[in-house]
């Protein structure tokens, strides 16, 4: 793992009162040589907004939104969105996020899917469609599209803690076949709950998942699967060891100590740049070669 030694590439803007507290969980998305990346932003009022930055390089900065170009729907997520992931069919581009709303015995997290033309999105007409959601009224998060259909099906990845779970879909719609596909491991890194990360990764040897796992001790870290290229329910390798935890002070100490959580990653030239959220504060980057993170045969 290599960290970008300018860690962390997105922090709060004072000046802005949207984002003026934290800038964290982002979606990448690698569109005409560009990298663009949708961010989680709190704010002064603490609700959760999305914001956009782009980068040519993967690591520096050079164009970034002034103002939100995705806010809460008083009739969905009235108290905020959060953690967005992003996935490319055709010309469209499909987001999915987390919507949080008040409910009759406290806060409701739930999976959420909108979407975008890419012409508009690379215009920054930020005209989303409707916003879906699978699963209503039921707990949910960690939502992430696989980037293909799969024998002519969405397939998405989501949790029914402590689950990463499966489901599959015809319209993105109605969702169904919903099953586990591997939960926490007793006595290793990632005992207490698991959730996907950025969308996975089509390769060869199958699809190369990169995941968030917590501990006990609630530090998070982030570990690869290699899931079936057909059957992507049927895990064929999981790592032993995390291939980020949080070890610098930025990934240590902050709002919410020692979290490393990953909504995003791209693939360049058998590299895959990782972006992450650390302490749900700031937003930080790593790299990998693509055979480190394969199981070794």
């Amino acid at each position: 793992m290599k960290r970008y030694q300018g860690n962390p590439i997105l922090q709060p803007r004072v000046e802005n009162p949207w984002e003026s507290k934290l800038v964290f969980n982002a979606a990448a998305i690698l569109l005409e040589k560009q990298i663009h990346i949708l961010y989680r932003a709190i704010g002064n009022d603490g609700i959760s907004r999305m914001g956009h930055a782009a980068t040519s390089d993967g690591y520096t900065i050079r164009d970034r939104s002034s103002t939100p170009i995705f806010e809460p729907n008083s009739k969905v997520e009235h108290n905020g969105c959060e953690d967005p992931r992003l996935s490319i069919f055709g010309e469209k581009i499909v987001m999915a996020y987390t919507a949080l709303s008040e409910h009759d015995h406290g806060q409701l997290y739930q999976i959420s899917l909108t979407s975008i033309a890419i012409d508009d999105f690379l215009n920054k007409s930020w005209e989303w469609n409707e916003r879906l959601l699978p699963f209503r009224g039921i707990r949910n998060k960690d939502a992430v599209l696989f980037p293909r259909k799969i024998n002519g099906k969405y397939v998405m990845f989501h949790r029914f803690e402590p689950d990463i779970c499966v489901a599959y879909s015809d319209d993105l719609e109605r969702w169904y076949d919903i099953r586990s596909v591997f939960g926490p491991r007793i006595k290793n890194w990632d005992n207490w709950k698991v959730g996907a990360a950025g969308p996975p990764i089509e390769l060869n040897e199958g699809w190369l998942m990169i995941y968030h796992g917590v501990s006990f001790e609630k530090v998070y870290s982030l570990g690869v699967a290699l899931l079936d290229k057909n059957e992507p329910e049927t895990v064929l390798h999981r790592s032993e060891i995390p291939i980020l935890f949080p070890v610098e002070d930025y990934e240590r100490f902050g709002k919410v100590p020692n979290v490393v959580f990953s909504c995003g990653n791209v693939v360049i030239d058998d590299k895959v740049l990782v972006y992450y959220g650390a302490c749900d504060s700031v937003l930080c980057m790593a790299t990998y070669d693509l055979a480190e993170l394969l199981p070794k045969k």
